[in-house]
């Protein structure tokens, strides 16, 4: 195993470690804390799975701001679990959503700077902001209505129709409203579950959920576009040249007549 490959291991104990005191300090369901440790292990497990694939050789500064991204979602998945057995201090949640969200600009900023952007970083940002939106989706539908859930599955479903449909797994452009929307996802959530803004947050909520829908759809489109032109494009190839696509159809063996005598 070569060092770079520790960093996962090292991640999930202090992940562990930090679970631990947390559920010492501060009375909570006992449920929470195994699906925070799972959390932990799957989601290194993952990671180091990733770095053994392609073989790499650092893991970057943007990659431990995202490592201690994951651990606040670890944390705030245990709080979560623990949520549907009994009340938990909202404080806490909310103090732990708030860092967790503002590092999702912090370990971008740090890959341009240190010029180490790459893939799996951007992968690995991904699936934590997947995740949080989904565990933070589950704590505000216990008040709000199952409804706010499809925030946290649209990312999942969009993968999982991936499985059947192989156009839609193609890679799309980059486009930085996706960021903004993922943002505006967790704020939005974020202020819902605080509880501050009672009203407000509904409306907040049902805002972000629309603009979730509006992206997830020009991506739909766009994979759908493309998908027509590769079909296109491949009917040009394989048609004969010098005869119009459309034009081919069977005919019958035609033989010359004979010339009159």
């Amino acid at each position: 195993m070569t060092r770079v490959q520790l960093a996962p291991i090292g991640s999930a104990l202090a992940g562990t470690v930090t679970v631990a005191l947390v559920w010492a300090i501060i009375p909570l369901p006992a449920i929470g804390w195994p699906a925070a440790l799972a959390y932990m292990l799957v989601s290194n497990a993952l990671l180091l799975r990733g770095l053994q694939r392609r073989n790499a050789n650092r893991f970057g500064a943007a990659n431990i701001v995202t490592a201690v991204r994951s651990t606040l979602v670890g944390l705030i998945t245990g709080l979560v679990v623990a949520s549907f057995a009994a009340t938990i201090p909202v404080a806490l949640l909310v103090c732990i959503a708030v860092p967790a969200l503002a590092l999702d600009a912090v370990d971008g900023w740090v890959a341009r700077r240190t010029a180490s952007s790459s893939a799996l970083g951007a992968r690995f940002d991904m699936e934590v902001d997947a995740f949080l939106l989904l565990v933070l989706s589950a704590y505000v539908a216990q008040t709000m209505g199952i409804w706010v859930l499809a925030i946290g599955l649209m990312r999942y479903a969009f993968v999982m129709v991936g499985w059947f449909v192989p156009w839609f797994r193609r890679s799309l452009p980059p486009r930085y409203w996706r960021k903004v929307v993922t943002a505006v996802q967790g704020i939005a959530l974020t202020v819902a579950a605080s509880g501050l803004l009672p009203g407000i947050d509904v409306v907040l909520v049902v805002v972000a959920l629309g603009m979730l829908v509006e992206s997830f759809g020009r991506d739909v489109v766009w994979l759908a576009r493309g998908r027509r032109a590769d079909s296109a494009f491949r009917d040009a190839v394989t048609a004969p040249r010098g005869i119009p696509r459309g034009t081919l159809t069977a005919q019958p063996l035609q033989l010359p007549e004979p010339e009159s005598e």
